[in-house]
């Protein structure tokens, strides 16, 4: 018998850190979501966990755009 997926209550740090994302349609870089008290580890979290993607600019920029996904935005809906 397969178990069924535990949904997981987002912390409320999570939850505003998805819904800066969600306020953006393009995305909203690191250095922004950093600025604003996301650590590098909520990131990665968020990242690994596929509420959030990441598009990394050309070789010269550090910096990469996040954007959020649909089971972000569902995560965030309730």
């Amino acid at each position: 018998m397969k178990a069924t997926p535990r949904r997981r209550r987002l912390s409320a740090q999570r939850r505003q850190a998805l819904q800066l994302l969600a306020s953006s349609q393009s995305g909203i870089t690191e250095t922004f979501l950093f600025a604003h008290g996301v650590t590098p580890h909520m990131l990665a979290r968020l990242l690994s966990s596929g509420l959030a993607t990441i598009q990394r600019g050309p070789i010269k920029s550090a910096d990469g755009r996040v954007t959020i996904t649909d089971a972000g935005r569902r995560a965030i809906e309730g």
